[in-house]
C-alpha cells in the first residue's frame, strides 16, 4: 500500500493510491507543490506531468477520490459537489484518472480557499 501525505496550511491527510500507472507516475514526481483551485468542492493544482487519459477515465467521481485531469495537467481532490454535479455526488469538467482515495473524511477539503499553497508528499518525506 502506497501511503501519500497532502498538507495544507494546518490540514494534513494520508490518502492510499491505487495500482496504476498514473498512480506510479505521480508517486515517482513526489514532492509536488502548488496553489490551490477551488472549483465547488473539489480542489486542484496543476502539476508538470504529461498522463494520457487510461481505459477506465471517467468524469463520474466518488467522495474523496484523487484524479488526474490531463488537460490541466492537474492533481484533483474531490469532496463534495462540483459546478457540473448533477447530484450530490462529485463530477470532473471532463474524464480523469482515478489514481487514489483519501484516508478518512475527506470533506475537511472544505476548510480550504482558493490560492492556499498544497503540498504533496510521500507519507515518509
Amino acid at each position: 500500500m502506497k501511503i501519500i501525505n497532502i498538507s495544507i496550511g494546518n490540514l494534513s491527510i494520508s490518502a492510499e493510491l491505487n495500482n496504476t500507472a498514473t498512480a506510479q507516475q505521480i508517486l515517482e514526481s513526489l514532492p509536488l507543490e502548488g496553489a490551490v483551485n477551488v472549483w465547488g468542492e473539489e480542489i486542484y493544482f496543476e502539476i508538470p506531468l504529461e498522463i494520457d487519459l487510461e481505459g477506465d477515465a471517467r468524469a463520474d467521481v466518488e467522495v474523496g477520490d484523487l484524479g488526474y485531469w490531463p488537460s490541466g495537467p492537474a492533481f484533483c481532490i474531490f469532496f463534495g459537489p462540483t459546478p457540473v454535479s448533477a447530484a450530490e455526488k462529485p463530477r470532473a469538467y471532463s474524464p480523469v484518472n482515478i489514481f487514489g482515495h483519501i484516508l478518512g473524511d475527506a470533506t475537511q477539503f472544505k476548510a480550504v480557499s482558493n490560492g492556499s499553497k498544497i503540498r504533496v508528499s510521500r507519507s515518509s518525506d
